[in-house]
């Protein structure tokens, strides 16, 4: 799916949010209408936090992923600072509710 850069498997994943101090990860099925609606109203969103390292994962091919994160329905929207689940937006996502989480988190890390 075109969004993100893509995640290969479920160590890249946990490298991702060891690596960054803010990584976000966006967690989708390929067959997934609403996934495929969702990623292209809130990438431009996250694209504007550039503190914010993406990356994206497809479950239903890595199904790991479900137990690692703890994922019940796609899409989902996970934020990490310094390693630590922070932010968790799922199925239907709401755009400005993440855009006003996002301002919150990275505010209080700048200041």
């Amino acid at each position: 799916m075109d969004g993100f850069k893509e995640a290969r498997s479920l160590e890249e994943l946990q490298d991702h949010v060891k690596e960054n101090d803010v990584a976000l990860l966006y967690l989708y099925g390929e067959h997934c209408s609403v996934c495929h609606a969702v990623l292209p109203q809130i990438k431009p969103i996250v694209e504007s936090y550039p503190e914010i390292r993406p990356l994206q994962a497809d479950v239903q091919n890595l199904p790991e992923i479900a137990g690692e994160y703890t994922v019940f329905t796609i899409p989902v929207v996970l934020l990490f600072v310094d390693g630590r689940e922070v932010m968790r937006f799922a199925r239907f996502i709401e755009k400005n509710k993440l855009n006003e989480q996002l301002e919150k988190i990275t505010s209080a890390l700048k200041g």
